[in-house]
């Protein structure tokens, strides 16, 4: 039996981190019920396979909850359901008296995580994982960034947060709310940059050459041979040592071949892809 079988997930979130979170908690084993304004989810035009992929084996239900028929069906899920996620901000919840304290008094079994930019007093204020990742210096303009931090984290936060409230719930407590902020999720993510870890010139910044990056003669190789077990064996199978050493015997091959070098010599080496 999976850890969650027998839960119910009601979904309200839209876009990515929630439909992300929810597609781990229905893996889990969680029954999960995505309800979508009618004007529906907004992932669905952007990235139309991977919205179906994230809502695969969840119950669609449409719902306007601007209207009473909407919040009356969508109090009828809730009433037999164990976490509801949300993405709203906190003001526009309690607009449609869906907010924690409101929530609570109806449906006390029920937990909550949602999902917000910004902590508190800021919980109101719009961003997006763009935003998020700028104000933390994880940008290098003028490119864009290759993944979804914030978002990503978020996700990955709201599950970790469901299953406390769950567990805590299980043992005896009682149904609790939790606020997932996407801001402070990319900032713990940022972390080895706020230490100085990954800065130009660190440790872990190409400072030192058995953590590099290498052009080959075809492209590029990562070479992470950080413990020095590592770094003994890939120096003195290649007789070098100095970053320039690092850069003249990595150039002389093409990355397939370093790739498999590495893989035989059990040293980390793994090609830059595209």
């Amino acid at each position: 039996m999976k850890p969650l079988g027998g839960m119910k997930v009601v979904n309200l979130a839209l876009n990515l981190p929630g439909p992300a979170a929810a597609q781990r908690l229905s893996r889990m084993g969680a029954e999960v019920v995505k309800v979508e304004a009618p004007s529906g989810d907004p992932m669905l035009i952007y990235h139309a396979g991977w919205y179906r992929d994230m809502a695969d084996g969840h119950t669609l239900v449409t719902l306007d909850l601007k209207t009473e028929p909407g919040r009356t069906e969508l109090a009828r899920l809730l009433g037999s359901a164990d976490l509801l996620v949300s993405a709203s901000r906190p003001a526009a919840m309690q607009r449609l008296g869906l907010d924690w304290s409101s929530l609570h008094g109806r449906f006390p079994r029920l937990c909550q995580v949602a999902i917000v930019g910004y902590p508190a007093p800021r919980e109101n204020e719009a961003g997006h994982d763009l935003t998020y990742q700028a104000s933390l210096g994880l940008l290098t303009p003028p490119h864009m960034p290759r993944t979804l931090l914030a978002d990503m984290a978020g996700a990955e936060m709201t599950v970790s947060s469901a299953l406390a409230l769950l567990l805590s719930r299980e043992r005896g407590g009682d149904a609790g709310y939790a606020e997932v902020a996407l801001s402070e999720a990319a900032a713990a993510l940022a972390e080895p940059l706020r230490y100085g870890c990954t800065s130009p010139g660190a440790l872990l910044g190409g400072g030192i050459p058995e953590y590099n990056i290498y052009k080959t003669s075809d492209g590029w190789v990562a070479v992470a041979a950080l413990e020095p077990h590592f770094k003994k064996r890939l120096e003195e199978a290649l007789a070098i040592s100095t970053a320039a050493d690092y850069q003249a015997v990595f150039a002389g091959r093409d990355a397939a071949y370093w790739q498999e070098w590495g893989a035989a010599n059990d040293v980390p080496i793994e090609t830059i892809r595209s």
